[in-house]
């Protein structure tokens, strides 16, 4: 039986064909739908032109392979878009890396942000770019369209569009990620909901079934997939025996619970079809690395020098000489935590000797793997016990360095994952289990 996955993704579009489980095909296009922004920190993207790219690569490979059976849909879980009566788009799609949550909070006594505001009046974790955090934020400020009935994920808006609907449903997986979501049973917390000014009617309906329509008369449509379970169901095998680092723009540690555990800096998501992912996000991740190969580029310019290739510099600087005993520690928090988007990186431990490119190369490699290996030791420290370390990921994939640092912080050897577009596999296998 052959499914299709489709994800997604806040830069990329990507969809893949599985024939019994086994890889086929794959198709990738850019996501050029970021729209101008009209708020600080706001980052939005247009709805329709992601719906008309999704639908447009799903055309394609049911052209090339008509006997598709299932489609499972996943994408980024946290931001949302707002629906008419009709089932259509009437806003764009808030993403992830909507900032808004940062802004202050009118109705805070002591300047809190929004998300450190909801935070403290709900008692529960949520974070800047979380559909709800979003949602209420809007809802304070009169951004809510016209004419909304509803809100939902991206994945959700695709899977409902593939199969006729008119309202969206929500997988669990897909609406822990909104926050304000009670994990171990599967809903969202009302109460808290009302007490911030949040209609639990106005959300999609959960839905425990697996599928929800029909597209094209015969290829059944699974309701849509967190993303960051769709790339564990592919990459991790032996859910029981293995965890997951995940490197690319950002970077992620996962690991499989079957049951529900509460763990500092992790959160806990429900896995489609049960238990429980436990999840972490380093909020810089991969792009730590960018941003150094970005420095050494303007350094090279000041210095009246020209170069297009930093990456390929870097890593015949890596090749040329071995690892150094003295390297620097280097946080990369960049971009603050989850927990704290206002804490910042730093670099220590730098001496006369040790103040060089190599160093530094491997300072942030290593800082890196560490910031991951934190959430490692927290679910150890929690109960959770030792298990195969697999690895996915552009950032992994093409650093075999990078890789070295992250055996080395885990005092284990990392397997890399086939790397054939892990979300868009995970949601395909999910709809053909």
């Amino acid at each position: 039986m052959k499914s299709l996955g489709i994800d997604i993704g806040t830069t990329t579009i990507s969809a893949a064909v599985l024939e019994d489980g086994c890889f086929i095909t794959s198709e990738t296009c850019k996501n050029n739908s970021f729209l101008a922004p009209t708020l600080p920190g706001e980052r939005i993207q247009d709805a329709q032109l992601i719906l008309d790219t999704a639908l447009r690569t799903a055309d394609m490979l049911f052209e090339r392979y008509p006997d598709i059976e299932r489609i499972g849909v996943t994408g980024q879980m946290h931001g949302i878009l707002y629906l008419d009566g009709e089932g259509n788009a009437v806003s764009p799609l808030y993403t992830w890396q909507d900032a808004r949550g940062d802004a202050p909070c009118e109705k805070s006594t002591d300047g809190q942000s929004w998300t450190a505001y909801l935070n403290s009046e709900t008692g529960l974790p949520a974070a800047t770019g979380y559909g709800l955090v979003t949602h209420a934020y809007n809802l304070a400020h009169g951004l809510v369209p016209t004419g909304a009935v509803t809100l939902c994920t991206i994945g959700d808006y695709i899977a409902m569009k593939l199969c006729g609907r008119q309202t969206p449903v929500i997988d669990a997986s897909n609406a822990a990620g909104l926050g304000f979501f009670d994990a171990e049973k599967r809903t969202f917390n009302q109460t808290v909901l009302r007490g911030i000014g949040i209609d639990p009617a106005f959300l999609p309906g959960l839905t425990e079934d697996r599928f929800i329509g029909i597209c094209r008369s015969r290829a059944r449509v699974a309701a849509a997939i967190g993303d960051n379970q769709a790339g564990f169901l592919s990459a991790v095998r032996d859910r029981e025996h293995e965890m997951l680092v995940n490197v690319g723009t950002g970077s992620q540690f996962s690991v499989f619970s079957s049951r529900c555990m509460t763990v500092p800096g992790l959160e806990t998501r429900p896995m489609p079809g049960g238990g429980w992912l436990l999840a972490g996000a380093a909020l810089c991740g991969g792009r730590a690395y960018a941003l150094l190969a970005d420095f050494f580029t303007q350094t090279a310019r000041m210095m009246g020098m020209d170069t297009n290739a930093p990456y390929a510099a870097m890593e015949g600087l890596l090749k040329s000489a071995g690892r150094p005993e003295d390297v620097p520690t280097v946080l990369p928090l960049f971009e603050g935590t989850r927990q704290d988007s206002t804490q910042t990186g730093s670099i220590t431990g730098l001496t006369a000797e040790n103040f060089t490119p190599l160093h530094l190369i491997y300072g942030m490699m290593d800082g890196m793997a560490h910031e991951l290996h934190q959430m490692y030791q927290a679910y150890r420290a929690a109960g959770g016990t030792a298990k195969k370390l697999i690895g996915s990921g552009g950032g992994l994939r093409n650093n075999r360095f990078l890789c070295e640092s992250f055996s080395r912080a885990f005092d284990s050897e990392i397997t890399l994952s086939d790397g054939r577009e892990e979300a868009a596999c995970g949601a395909a296998l999910y709809a053909a289990d």
